[in-house]
């Protein structure tokens, strides 16, 4: 007569995964785990449970900005990298593209769309993209920067109204019949927010100072095609929200109060760009009467 070995009646399973058998038990709580729910620890390994309880009994360190650290892809420094070569790609293959978008000062007040638009428009007069590949790079150094401390949407945020507050300053401190185009603007917010980040961190802000002090002399030396103004109003457009970002610390919902300050600030631009734009084509008409 044979005999058959029984198998054995208690076989542990993952409380996650019923019909999966584990051997393998948490460190901390001794419950059985399956390979999906193990996480390596120091000795042995613990269960997904208890690695979640122990992370939400750690303070969470933030940001000067209030944005949880942790690693984040800069998917929106990439979206506007795609979308000024897009852009550019345009401007080549469709006629008329870069006029219909290009901010240009007499047509400010009637289309203040192109204080936006002109920011993701580039030099196309040269055979070489060399106006576009040097925005670009700037944005992919200075962006993996800012963006993981910001966060998606007020990096995005820095980027957009630095373009509209460069064209803001294009439109004051520029001959009314000047167009202008670059999303050298929305770099210089870039910068000048990080700069204020760093300075709230208690870091070095010398290298940081010093490239952004090189690039806007630049402007108002070397490059005779080079836009200084959009450099300015970008530059203080972004040192405007990195302070906003930087503060609100004893704000309730800070989230919140980060969201009406940027609204506002944006509406503020807006509507400065198109005063200006129309003061601009007032100025020009009379001229023009006049003559």
């Amino acid at each position: 007569m044979s005999t058959h070995p029984q198998p054995p009646q208690d076989v542990p399973h993952c409380p996650r995964h019923p019909d999966r058998v584990s051997y393998v038990r948490c460190q901390r709580c001794g419950r059985p785990a399956c390979p999906e729910c193990q996480r390596p620890a120091a000795v042995g390994v613990h269960c997904v449970d208890c690695v979640r309880e122990a992370q939400a009994g750690v303070r969470q360190v933030r940001t000067a900005s209030g944005v949880v650290v942790r690693a984040r892809k800069p998917i929106v420094t990439y979206a506007i990298m795609a979308l000024c070569v897009v852009g550019y790609l345009m401007q080549l293959f469709v006629p008329g593209f870069s006029q219909a978008f290009v901010e240009w000062n007499l047509a400010v007040g009637h289309e203040p769309w192109r204080m936006l638009t002109a920011g993701f428009l580039h030099d196309t007069s040269n055979p070489l993209p060399v106006h576009l590949a040097l925005n670009m790079l700037s944005l992919w150094f200075l962006g993996r920067a800012l963006e993981p401390v910001l966060g998606h949407w007020r990096f995005a945020a820095v980027f957009c109204l630095g373009v509209i507050g460069g064209s803001v300053a294009q439109v004051l401190l520029s001959d009314p019949t000047t167009s202008g185009w670059g999303a050298s603007g929305g770099i210089f917010a870039i910068g000048a927010a990080l700069l204020v980040e760093l300075r709230h961190d208690r870091q070095s802000l010398i290298s940081m100072a010093v490239v952004l002090g090189i690039n806007l002399v630049y402007g108002f030396t070397i490059g005779a095609n080079i836009s200084w103004q959009a450099h300015v109003g970008g530059l203080v457009t972004g040192l405007i929200l990195g302070g906003i970002y930087a503060s609100g610390t004893k704000v309730k919902n800070r989230e919140a109060y980060h969201v009406a300050c940027t609204v506002l600030v944006g509406i503020l631009l807006v509507w400065l760009g198109m005063y200006l734009g129309f003061q601009a084509w007032d100025a020009y008409v009379g001229m023009a009467y006049a003559s």
